[in-house]
């Protein structure tokens, strides 16, 4: 697992926390290395997207691969979120497919159906036609971005960084997009493990070299998207996928930023990718998180995990559901509050607004 470094940061809110600097918001960065923080932080995933209308103002005029690979409007998108919520820290708008393209996976998104790969990877010979690529080189525009973000965002909230680990990223390549049952890519693995393995231990490098590169840029701390690897039970995850995770994550030690590993119904799975690495497990709705973060262990910190349906629902519901997620974490040092996957498009945005204030008021330190 990786190594936890303790840094002497210097986040703000105005606290009477030791070492804390009133002009900078570092809480985020401090609940990821354990250390004390003034409020839990709060930050969600999609914060930035189609349940905000400054965004969707946007994309009437933009598709969405523009907006990932023009610099300046992915700085637009990451930032709305910002003042209108109040959380704790920005995450890079992009896209975690953007390194298929270069991979030779070509792919566009389609009006309801998500993301399109234009030639599925089905056999051996599409695998070993992949060929590695330069992430400085090839997604120069997210570097780019990065570094401007960084500008914008100096003396506020810090800035993350993601991609798409390698299970995931290979599960989109296979099934052409979005699955259910991943039967295809299940295929793969049990009846090729070999080329498995190869496409596998490709993704991970590509993931690992495209994320030490944005922390080249300035990023303050990643994440690490395996979204979908909740669909293998424990024995294939450790045979055909945690080899590579822990690849990945070798390729980005010493980067000294925090790094979260993140996944969906994972609840059995939890023990593996701590092994796995980072510095930060994500848990989701469907594990209660004082249940969770007690599978995960002591040595690591826990972001998660309400539910995203709930910010459609009464606030009165909503909130008694934020405060069992408080009460479930106990105010022990290492809590990033976010939901258990991300915003979904349509959510009130005054919802959400509440769900960060009330984290804030609930967890304040006097």
């Amino acid at each position: 697992m990786s190594t936890l470094r303790n840094h002497a940061f210097a986040p703000g809110g105005g606290s009477s926390v030791q070492g804390y600097d009133r002009c900078v918001n570092d809480r985020f960065l401090r609940a990821c290395r354990l250390q004390e923080v003034d409020r839990t932080p709060v930050w969600f995933m999609r914060q930035a997207g189609r349940y905000m209308p400054d965004y969707r103002a946007l994309r009437a005029r933009h598709t969405l691969l523009t907006l990932c690979r023009t610099p300046e409007l992915a700085v637009e998108v990451t930032l709305q979120p910002l003042g209108a919520l109040g959380v704790d820290a920005a995450i890079l708008f992009s896209d975690l497919l953007l390194p298929l393209a270069p991979l030779g996976i070509p792919f566009d998104f389609q009006a309801g159906e998500g993301p399109v790969i234009e030639k599925p990877l089905r056999s051996r010979a599409d695998i070993e036609a992949l060929r590695r690529f330069e992430p400085r080189q090839d997604l120069g525009m997210v570097l780019e971005a990065i570094r401007v973000l960084r500008r914008e965002l100096e003396g506020k909230v810090p800035l993350i960084g993601f991609a798409g680990a390698p299970f995931t990223l290979a599960s989109y390549a296979i099934e052409g997009g979005h699955s259910t049952s991943f039967a295809l890519t299940k295929s793969l693995m049990y009846g090729d493990p070999e080329s498995w393995h190869r496409l596998a231990a490709l993704l991970a490098d590509v993931a690992g070299d495209y994320l030490r590169a944005q922390v080249e840029a300035g990023a303050q701390a990643l994440q690490v998207f395996d979204s979908w690897v909740g669909a293998l039970d424990a024995g294939d995850y450790r045979e055909f996928v945690l080899p590579h995770v822990r690849a990945l994550f070798a390729r980005i030690e010493g980067t000294d930023v925090p790094v979260i590993h993140f996944g969906t119904g994972t609840g059995h799975l939890l023990d593996a990718q701590r092994e796995g690495g980072g510095h930060v497990i994500g848990i989701d709705w469907r594990t209660p998180l004082d249940e969770g973060w007690s599978r995960v262990g002591p040595g690591v910190a826990v972001q998660g995990n309400l539910d995203p349906t709930l910010l459609f629902g009464p606030r009165e519901r909503l909130l008694a559901r934020v405060d069992d997620v408080l009460r479930r974490a106990g105010g022990r040092r290492g809590h990033v509050f976010n939901l258990g996957h991300g915003i979904l498009p349509g959510t009130p945005v005054e919802n959400v607004k509440a769900v960060v204030d009330h984290v804030h008021e609930r967890t304040a330190h006097a």
